[in-house]
């Protein structure tokens, strides 16, 4: 049987050596994630996230699945939205990133529940969270609409999920912010976390993931309806918001 092939930033790989070798960029980099987070955006990923809750609609009793949630983030601020009525699922694909968040969430009095899952098989019943998000996650995922398939089943009717990711930056602006991705990114990293290779990856999955309107459309082929997107920062990131009806 043939294998099947996908792209690992620039490299064409097997499937299952994708998963494996992005499993070990964030195994490399977890410990200093959120420091590296706050040097590479300068501190712009915090206001971008709370864009992001702030169009969630989530409200108190709310439940909420955070996906591909690393350090928990998202998952704090929506904590402290939904109240105790309410419920929020942190998951993960990696353990040290989950254990990473786990830790920072009870740190904070946040005693969560988590799952350490694919993307691509949530562990959910059908129509159960008021909102699915998943911010810098989707770009690492192998079968991007099967991911986006699930997250639209685990929803109920009315719910919507929302997408934080890199996107395809202002033109004018893209000979920058190359320069800064491919030549500052990587040596900060390196710096940093010891690992310039795992940056370079994360430079090169921005550029190989759909762009804005080719990441609505591929929403609403799987069946979210209503889908609209975000700019930030001139495109460097995007919010794309779908709902299932």
């Amino acid at each position: 049987m043939k294998n099947e092939t996908t792209h690992f930033g620039y490299e064409t790989v097997a499937e299952q050596e994708k998963a494996r070798r992005v499993r070990g960029v964030f195994d490399s980099v977890a410990n200093r994630y959120d420091v590296m987070n706050d040097l590479m955006s300068g501190g712009m990923h915090r206001l971008w996230k709370a864009f992001a809750i702030d169009r969630a609609g989530v409200r108190e009793g709310s439940r909420v699945l955070d996906v591909a949630g690393g350090t928990g983030d998202l998952s704090l601020a929506f904590a402290k939205r939904v109240g105790k009525s309410g419920q929020v699922w942190l998951t993960d694909i990696n353990n040290a990133m989950l254990a990473r968040g786990r830790d920072r969430l009870m740190d904070k009095g946040y005693l969560l529940p988590v799952a350490q899952c694919d993307a691509e098989k949530l562990p959910f019943p059908d129509n159960w969270f008021d909102c699915v998000t998943v911010a810098f996650g989707l770009r690492n995922m192998t079968h991007k609409d099967g991911a986006l398939a699930e997250m639209l089943r685990v929803l109920r009717p009315g719910g919507r999920l929302l997408v934080l990711e890199f996107s395809k930056v202002w033109a004018p602006l893209a000979p920058i912010y190359d320069f800064y991705s491919f030549q500052i990114i990587p040596r900060v990293g390196q710096l940093v976390t010891n690992d310039s290779d795992s940056y370079r990856y994360l430079s090169e999955s921005i550029r190989m993931h759909p762009g804005q309107e080719e990441l609505k459309a591929m929403m609403e082929q799987v069946g979210f309806e209503r889908v609209e997107y975000f700019n930030l920062a001139l495109g460097v990131v995007a919010l794309h918001r779908g709902f299932k009806f």
